[in-house]
């Protein structure tokens, strides 16, 4: 299977098509391309893809609370260090599957369950699918844009609510707030966005985020992000936009550019340093 080359909505394609995709930009390229990353490091990532074990867990818990993705295949071990673990771990990348040592895949089962007894993530989470995939042509540039939601729900003439699942450290709505400046999820949801407007879906969606904390007892918060925050997302997604359509068109990524850069040290090292200075002196 090839990734789609015109716009709509798609089922079932892979998850290493969608992702291998070259001739169209997701959410998460979009932020590569921005500071402090850049667009040779957003090229050189699509040329060498890699395996995380945070990443295996990651897309495990998805896969228990969405109910789709690679299969899991349990590893009876404590750790990765026996070369027993690590050959088992490199053959179920190998096949396409998610590797997790025994007793990470209990937290997984317990995390799922947390998330079905909530009820405002189990609501959202019901009457729709997961992981459809968008495509569509941005006006501006001509470029393919692409999104998978988590989950969209089945039209029902009411207002679309799409949801990101996250799982986290804290879920505490300021602590989120931090990692969702930190990660670009203001970029994230006004992209998704974007795709449901496009494509017809609903002229005025919603997107919120159940965010799920990885230690017992796995609680679970329902979240969405200011007007404030979306709409600085979608400054900075037109940005990484035109970036993107002028590297596609030029075929160079650049890095850092090439010319001298006078740096400052940050104000609060030199506040650090004023009492010891101004003794000193």
């Amino acid at each position: 299977m090839t990734a789609p080359t015109e716009p709509g909505v798609y089922e079932g394609i892979p998850d290493t098509v969608y992702h291998a995709d070259r001739n169209s930009l997701s959410s998460s390229g979009a932020r590569s391309l921005l500071p402090p990353s850049s667009p040779a490091k957003f090229r050189h990532n699509q040329d060498h893809p890699i395996f995380k074990d945070e990443f295996d867990f990651g897309h495990a818990v998805h896969k228990e609370v969405l109910g789709v993705g690679m299969k899991i295949l349990e590893v009876k071990a404590n750790d990765w260090r026996t070369k027993a673990a690590r050959d088992a771990k490199e053959a179920a990348h190998q096949s396409g599957k998610i590797p997790l040592l025994t007793k990470d895949l209990e937290k997984v089962h317990a995390m799922a369950t947390a998330v079905r007894e909530h009820p405002t993530a189990a609501q959202l989470l019901s009457n729709g699918k997961p992981e459809q995939s968008l495509y569509w042509r941005d006006q501006a540039t001509g470029i393919m844009r692409r999104a998978r939601p988590d989950w969209m729900p089945n039209p029902t003439g009411s207002r679309m609510i799409l949801v990101d699942y996250k799982s986290a450290v804290s879920a505490d709505k300021d602590d989120f707030a931090k990692s969702a400046g930190d990660y670009g999820y203001h970029c994230q949801a006004p992209w998704y966005l974007d795709g449901v407007r496009e494509l017809g879906l609903d002229p005025n969606p919603a997107f919120l985020f159940v965010v799920q904390e990885k230690e017992a007892p796995y609680l679970v918060n329902v979240v969405e992000l200011a007007p404030d925050a979306l709409e600085l997302g979608s400054q900075l997604n037109r940005i990484a936009i035109e970036s993107y359509a002028t590297c596609m068109q030029t075929g160079i990524w650049p890095g850092y550019g090439d010319d001298i850069k006078l740096v400052d040290l940050p104000p609060w090292i030199y506040n650090r340093n004023e009492e010891l200075t101004n003794v000193q002196s």
